[in-house]
């Protein structure tokens, strides 16, 4: 897969509590390979921690930085976490992004350190849906990704069929790979920085008017 170069030097990787994050490593192994130059930090809720190993994880993204758990209590005592990864990060990428996680972060909930980095930086966004069965049917579910969509600096992408750890069905609610999560964020920014100089032109352009 071709990944077009956006210039991301900083990336944060969420992992949430779905069963597909016990494949993390195997993304985080790929990051580094494919990008060695970009930083890379790490934060797990704590539903994650149950199916992969932050001892992994930091391995294999050669960070300097510890893997984060996403909790307030977790943070040494007068620091600010959300603030720290907010301003480092030009990329964030949620993979998975479980049915409570994404529907928190549509709602603008903010009740842990990256919920609510993810409501205040700049970096963009990009979120991995990883539904349950037939989650994709629900009103509300599709509710919260359209409010994903339309919210500037955040790419959904779409979800990939997948076969159920607990009812052995396959149904269309697997989270996409993440080279093609970060190939739709890199494509985002990179049109999304073409239209703000298109913009930038046109306006400088623009005749002055006469007073």
């Amino acid at each position: 897969m071709e990944i077009p170069d956006a210039g991301f030097r900083r990336v944060l990787v969420v992992g949430t509590g779905a069963l597909s994050v016990s494949f993390l490593p195997f993304w985080i192994n790929w990051l580094q390979d494919s990008f060695p130059a970009v930083e890379k930090r790490v934060a797990l809720t704590r539903s994650a921690r149950r199916f992969v190993s932050p001892d992994a994880v930091a391995a294999l993204s050669r960070s300097p930085h510890d893997v984060f758990t996403d909790d307030w209590d977790s943070a040494p005592p007068g620091t600010a976490p959300h603030v720290e990864l907010a301003a480092w990060a030009d990329l964030v990428l949620v993979h998975p992004a479980t049915v409570h996680f994404l529907s928190r972060y549509a709602l603008g909930l903010a009740d842990t350190p990256v919920l609510l980095a993810l409501q205040t930086t700049r970096a963009v966004v990009g979120v991995a849906p990883a539904l349950p069965p037939a989650a994709q049917h629900s009103p509300v579910v599709q509710g919260h990704l359209a409010a994903l969509r339309a919210r500037p600096g955040v790419v959904v992408a779409p979800t990939v069929p997948a076969e159920s750890a607990s009812t052995g069905e396959r149904d269309d609610g697997g989270a996409a790979p993440m080279p093609e999560l970060f190939r739709l964020c890199a494509t985002y920014k990179n049109a999304h920085e073409k239209k703000n100089a298109h913009e930038k032109n046109a306006y400088e352009k623009k005749p002055e008017q006469p007073s």
